[in-house]
């Protein structure tokens, strides 16, 4: 399965739409990008596995593997970037500024059981993200 997350950068955030196989998934928020650096950075353009994660915070979670000079990217809840990411990926259902969104729970467990079920089918998940 693939995610294409297609990209539109502002300074204050970077806002998108999340799609499989054609179909509207939902829109994200993540930070502005600032060239990669940690915490205060969207993620670079380009080919990811996903995976399955878990830890307190976030209970189960979504993980983005093998981001260059970065570890521990998220796909997680969230509906402010700048207050709530350090360079993590937030879906939202309503995107209300660069960087903001609404209904963040609701998507995210959308995107979690889509990705989950395919996960648990043994397949394959990947994100693309590009602008």
């Amino acid at each position: 399965m693939v995610l294409v997350l297609s990209r539109t950068y502002f300074p204050e955030g970077t806002n998108g739409k999340l799609v499989c196989d054609g179909q509207f998934i939902c829109f994200t928020i993540e930070l502005p990008w600032r060239a990669n650096e940690k915490c205060v950075s969207c993620i670079p353009e380009g080919y990811y596995l996903l995976r399955k994660r878990y830890n307190q915070k976030f209970q189960w979670h979504i993980e983005v593997v093998a981001v260059k000079n970065r570890s521990s990217i998220l796909l997680h809840p969230a509906n402010n970037a700048i207050r709530e990411l350090k360079g993590c990926i937030a879906p939202v259902t309503h995107l209300t500024g660069a960087g903001v969104g609404l209904e963040s729970r609701v998507a995210f467990a959308k995107v979690k059981n889509l990705v989950y079920q395919a996960l648990d089918q043994s397949a394959i998940v990947s994100l693309i993200v590009q602008s």
